[in-house]
């Protein structure tokens, strides 16, 4: 199992956390993803999964919606992705990304890798859980960020960097450079 496949395994287990905590009335609450439900965003983290292994040529079958069965398909799309990149080979799978040449493991770790740390935020804002995060990811995913530059502001990807006072927390530093508001409501 690689570092990849094992970071992954965290940092969805953090994500899945909070889906299995979500009550059933509360998938239709408002994210802090601008129009977006806390369903809204686990359906665009189920299209993360679908489509991600797809742009290297690798489609994976996930049949199941968050309308339908919203921790379902969760662990549908959790254990598939986990079972692709327990296989090296197919986790190793190489294409010409936005970036350049990169793999599908590569892709996965960087940008679905922060989806989900940052989206398991997005859900715990929206349905009142804990919203701590792990520290190390923390860090790792607003390095990652930074290195992306103004990438990130296109329409769709992340809004404006949201001012915070002095001593904010590097959690709530890097929601803030990823367009969320981190201060409590109110």
């Amino acid at each position: 199992m690689s570092e990849i496949s094992e970071r992954y395994r965290a940092l969805a287990a953090e994500f899945t956390r909070r889906v299995e905590a979500v009550p059933a009335d509360a998938w239709d609450a408002p994210s802090p993803c601008e129009g977006w439900t806390a369903r809204d965003v686990l359906d665009h983290m189920l299209d993360n999964h679908r489509n991600m292994p797809a742009y290297a040529g690798v489609p994976i079958d996930l049949p199941r919606t968050a309308a339908e069965d919203p921790k379902g398909a969760w662990a549908d799309a959790v254990a598939t992705m986990q079972a692709l990149l327990d296989d090296p080979e197919r986790a190793g799978t190489e294409y010409d990304g936005y970036f350049g040449r990169t793999s599908l493991e590569r892709t996965v770790d960087e940008f679905l890798g922060t989806d989900l740390l940052v989206h398991a935020w997005d859900i715990a804002r929206a349905t009142g859980q804990d919203e701590k995060l792990p520290a190390d990811e923390v860090r790792r995913v607003a390095a990652d960020a930074r290195n992306w530059g103004e990438t990130i502001r296109m329409e769709g990807i992340c809004g404006p960097e949201v001012e915070l006072p002095e001593g904010a927390s590097e959690q709530d530093r890097l929601l803030a450079y990823l367009g969320r508001d981190p201060r409590p409501a109110g």
